[in-house]
């Protein structure tokens, strides 16, 4: 990690995380992760706790993993894994003073698990279709950087109030959504609201990850969800949840929150929450 004292105004990181099999499916095909690195080491992270970036990076995910038998829930592991060993790399790579900026490196990442998958798929028949999504967030000493591909999402709630999607549905009803030509209600009751255009693996031939950058003040709060989330949670409850809980819940963990809460209402898919806040 980095060295040194930790410095007065460093960005202090407070998440929580929870992934819960839902009350249909016989297994978990999420899969999230918390890690923090620098240019020597990195480390995994657990489901709750908080970080001083004065010491590190950190990078948070979800992947929603797609295909037959257990195929989904290896597909979101690779996913996952992949991102441990190439963005410590990448660090090394920006500290060294290489041209490759987050873009260029969430890029690479994202085709080296697109190549995985995509191999697997066809070498193998029981992984035949596999493919998963990922939704990323790297945070670093007054930023968030995201990389997104598929249908689990990324929400900024910046500390002044409100809530944004960052990330986009790569499916036909999100860009219907997004362009106003669908509401939330109907978007959430289209019957083709799943039917991926963009993913990792799944028999796509490219991958064109969306990405981009949000400057972080003190207060703000981000939540990397799968679709299991938003099926049991409209907007207004994710916002009511992590700004304004009941009393009952509010010594109850965000990430915990959201996915208990999204379990009551629908429970029918895999459902995994992260919620980070910095300080």
């Amino acid at each position: 990690m980095r060295g040194g004292n930790l410095e007065a105004g460093t960005s202090l990181l407070r998440w929580s995380a929870m992934s819960h099999v839902g009350h249909v499916r016989a297994n978990n095909e999420d899969t999230f992760l918390g890690l923090v690195f620098d240019a020597q080491t990195f480390q995994y992270l657990g489901k709750q706790g908080e970080f001083c970036l004065a010491q590190g990076d950190a990078v948070f995910a979800v992947s929603d993993g797609m295909g037959g038998a257990h195929a989904g829930e290896f597909a979101s592991r690779i996913a996952i894994e992949k991102i441990a060993k190439w963005l410590p790399k990448g660090f090394r790579s920006m500290v060294a003073g290489m041209d490759s900026g987050f873009a260029d490196l969430f890029s690479e990442l994202f085709q080296e698990i697109h190549r995985a998958l995509s191999y697997l798929g066809s070498q193998y028949p029981e992984c035949a279709g596999m493919g998963s999504t990922l939704s990323l967030c790297w945070f670093t000493p007054g930023w968030m950087f995201y990389g997104h591909i598929g249908d689990s999402r990324i929400y900024y709630l910046p500390a002044t109030g409100g809530m944004k999607q960052l990330s986009h549905d790569d499916t036909h009803v999100g860009w219907l959504w997004r362009n106003q030509k669908l509401n939330e209600r109907e978007a959430r009751a289209h019957p083709m609201k799943n039917s991926l255009q963009k993913a990792l693996g799944a028999g796509h031939q490219f991958v064109e990850p969306q990405v981009g950058a949000v400057g972080c003040e003190k207060g703000d709060r981000f939540l990397i969800c799968s679709d299991g989330v938003v099926d049991g949670l409209w907007d207004k409850h994710l916002l009511q949840l992590l700004r304004d809980p009941d009393e009952s819940e509010k010594e109850v963990p965000w990430a915990q929150r959201l996915v208990t809460a999204a379990l009551a209402r629908s429970g029918r898919d895999n459902t995994t929450a992260v919620v980070i806040e910095t300080e």
